[in-house]
């Protein structure tokens, strides 16, 4: 790290390693702070060092500290599942292992740089070793979820031209039914053993520690995500060593807010790029614990159990939220609670500050960004709004043309990319220049995004371009009439789309998930009291004019309500 200490970051490291510096609800102090940043930020578009990897310039500097007893005693990783077994690194030990599972990738496995590695695996501290092992050997991870399919897993190597397959020994079987003739290995994660595969725990155990970091320069490709778009097959997002490496140190800071002394825990599966924000760069950034806890399903006990915890929590989060409403739980351990996904609903807010006494933080962001704009600590939240930019980005509403629109007004989510590109955003969408030069109009990156900002820079989120509804000229978001609904004690989850009328080209449709106790309930009476009850929270103009019970919602692998299958439906006979 010495090289990159002396560039830019000796402003992100003074902020990032001094608690003492950092703010406690003192607005003034954090202005003063984020400005500072964002100065020493603009400097990085001269000074990004050639040169940088996350591994060997911040983790093993960490390791380095922590050595030396200037770090707090604090673990790198901790992981625990139902069973009761537990590991805890770090970050000297995670430095070493890392090294070892390295050797075991470009040795054993045949892997150069510049190879491309996918892993699908489950919340297992192999998945952590390897993240961290790929970087050090300059091989390229792209990470799937565990809910992959095997026609997925298929795309995804022919897509990605992957060298090598990495899965659990429960997944392998599925994995390999589709794995085609031009990987170099294929690595097993597991007490098992399976014809044609290598055993990485064998390996790792007399593999050499002593592994030399590949120099990888800062804008290297260092991790691929594959992300659904509203057409065609998944795009291949890329991001270089330095987009998430660095990108990630003013949000795990100031969003999550994250120092050295502190447990982070998220509950984002690991194919997720929320796993990559809140389970690898932005607490090792901030020198933080990575608390994982592999388990089924969410269990409100731990969070009452982990000391000092901090939660982000990913799109499953009504869910999420709503088992923490039905506990008994108080959790007087938790110290600050982040968002982000899906927008959150202001009734949800509210209920999570009555029962756990903290604020929720939503941050906005995508695969293709880091954080773009948050509720940041120390600053005033509005409940509902995703927040304002996050330095370094300059975050605008803009029209159809790319021109900003006065505030109040709706339009594209966007974030300036001229005359200076951020450097954490997104490289590119792999083999895709025809996607990657779509992706911009005039001086700014779209999202893809509808919102508004108001007068004070909140944004507002209104929904996904293809979703918003037009009727009879009335621009409607599902997302605040899912709001809406949401707020009924009659609404488990639901997704709101356009359906055809012939009188008003297209109206509101509600698809709704009951909760448990209204599932008996006359289903006319109901569908009357829930369109009077969103004509009374918001504009009556937006009430759903049709209203369907459905026994679940269409989901992606990554848990977000998928409402152009919903809306596919209702306009399939069109």
């Amino acid at each position: 790290m010495r090289t990159f200490i002396k560039s830019w970051i000796p402003q992100c490291l003074w902020i990032l390693r001094s608690p003492s510096r950092s703010f406690h609800g003192n607005n003034r102090l954090l202005t003063s702070q984020i400005i500072s940043y964002y100065e020493s930020i603009n400097q990085c578009k001269k000074e990004l060092p050639e040169y940088f990897n996350f591994a060997s310039d911040v983790l093993d500097e960490w390791a380095r500290l922590e050595k030396d007893g200037r770090k707090p005693a604090n673990p790198a990783f901790w992981w625990v599942n139902d069973k009761g077994e537990e590991v805890k690194w770090t970050f000297e030990e995670l430095g070493s292992l890392s090294r070892k599972a390295a050797n075991v990738l470009s040795g054993a496995c045949g892997l150069q740089a510049g190879d491309r590695v996918i892993a699908v695996l489950p919340r297992v501290p192999e998945w952590w070793l390897l993240n961290v092992a790929c970087m050090r050997a300059g091989i390229v991870l792209i990470p799937g979820t565990s809910q992959l399919t095997a026609k997925d897993i298929s795309y995804r190597l022919q897509a990605s031209k992957a060298k090598c397959i990495i899965t659990s020994d429960t997944l392998a079987p599925a994995v390999e039914s589709v794995l085609p003739g031009s990987l170099k290995s294929k690595l097993l994660v597991g007490q098992g053993s399976r014809d044609g595969w290598l055993n990485f725990k064998e390996l790792l155990v007399v593999a050499s520690a002593d592994h030399q970091c590949v120099k990888t320069r800062s804008q290297d490709p260092m991790i691929v995500y594959f992300t659904s778009g509203t057409t065609g097959f998944p795009k291949m997002v890329v991001h270089s060593h330095s987009s998430y490496g660095i990108g990630f140190a003013i949000s795990g800071r100031y969003w999550m807010n994250l120092t050295p002394s502190d447990i982070m825990w998220n509950t984002s599966d690991t194919g997720w790029a929320k796993s990559a924000y809140g389970s690898v760069f932005a607490p090792w950034i901030c020198g933080s614990c990575v608390f994982v806890h592999h388990m089924p399903q969410f269990k409100p006990e731990v969070t009452a159990e982990v000391g000092n915890p901090h939660i982000p929590s990913n799109p499953k989060l009504r869910k999420l939220f709503h088992l923490l409403f039905l506990s008994s739980y108080k959790f007087p351990s938790l110290k600050h609670c982040v968002t982000g996904g899906e927008a959150l609903n202001p009734e949800v807010f509210d209920k999570w500050k009555v029962q756990t006494g903290l604020v929720i933080h939503e941050g906005y962001g995508q695969t293709e960004t880091v954080t773009i704009c948050a509720n940041m600590k120390g600053t005033k939240i509005k409940p509902g709004s995703l927040g304002r930019a996050v330095p370094p980005y300059d975050v605008q509403i803009v029209d159809e043309h790319g021109a900003v629109v006065p505030a109040g007004a709706e339009g594209t989510i966007a974030v300036r990319v001229r005359p200076w590109r951020p450097f954490c955003l997104f490289s590119e969408y792999l083999d895709n220049p025809e996607k990657t030069a779509a992706s911009v109009r005039g001086d700014f990156y779209l999202t893809g995004d509808r919102g508004t900002m108001d007068e004070e820079g909140y944004i507002w989120f209104v929904g996904r371009a293809d979703d918003i509804i037009n009727s009879a000229g009335y621009r409607i978001g599902p997302f605040e009439v899912e709001s809406a609904l949401i707020q009924h004690p009659a609404v488990s989850d639901v997704a709101v789309v356009s359906s055809p009328d012939p009188v008003r080209g297209e109206v509101v449709k509600a698809f709704i998930v009951l909760a448990p106790a209204f599932v008996s309930h006359d289903p006319e009476k109901l569908i009357h009291e829930l369109q009077q009850h969103v004509k009374k929270v918001t504009a009556p103009y937006k009430y759903p004019r049709k209203v369907e019970f459905v026994q679940d919602l269409p989901k992606t692998t990554t848990g977000k309500i998928q409402r152009k299958v919903l809306r596919s439906k209702e306009w399939a006979n069109v």
